[in-house]
């Protein structure tokens, strides 16, 4: 099942959390998940861009992930919270049972599970979609997403040391797996 034309998977329904409600992530989404995303950037290393990016971004990513899950959550109000969504890991069809996993929760929310819900309906969807391997390339001073993913079943597979250099300061990418 797609999600109202947008090329991706929907999720199943939609249900609650507290005052969250977690559904399809779609193109009307580009301005938040872009603000959501451009904190990342500026302030951490969980976003790998050195400088702010544009809702065309965005609309790049959800174009790379068609026909792969993609949910957003909204607060009481409709504000989006957070998104998540899976893409290929590569375009060929001998990796069609593998993703890798995007995600990122609005500064104020993370902590109150709601990155737990989502990566639950990611893992759901895609399985039924025949995603058996789930991938994630986290940066090594990312610590707080690395005990993340191991807490939620991922364990280190791969690490490429000193790949990466953002504000001045050199990082390994740690990849993490969760078969389904």
């Amino acid at each position: 099942m797609t999600g109202e034309g947008d090329g991706h998977t929907s999720v199943a329904g939609r249900s609650s959390m507290n005052e969250y409600t977690f559904g399809p992530l779609g193109p009307d989404d580009a301005n938040e998940a872009t603000e959501i995303f451009n904190h990342y950037v500026r302030h951490t290393f969980a976003a790998y861009p050195e400088e702010p990016v544009p809702p065309a971004f965005f609309n790049q990513l959800m174009a790379h992930a068609a026909g792969y899950p993609a949910a957003a959550v909204r607060d009481a109000d409709g504000a989006l919270a957070g998104f998540g969504l899976l893409r290929p890991h590569r375009p060929m069809a001998v990796f069609a049972g593998t993703a890798e996993l995007t995600c990122f929760i609005r500064p104020d929310r993370t902590g109150k599970g709601v990155g737990a819900r989502i990566l639950g309906i990611l893992e759901e969807e895609g399985a039924k979609s025949g995603i058996v391997t789930i991938l994630a390339g986290i940066s090594s001073h990312n610590e707080g997403s690395i005990r993340f993913h191991a807490r939620h079943g991922f364990q280190e597979c791969g690490r490429f040391v000193g790949v990466g250099m953002k504000f001045g300061t050199l990082f390994d990418e740690v990849w993490m797996q969760k078969i389904l």
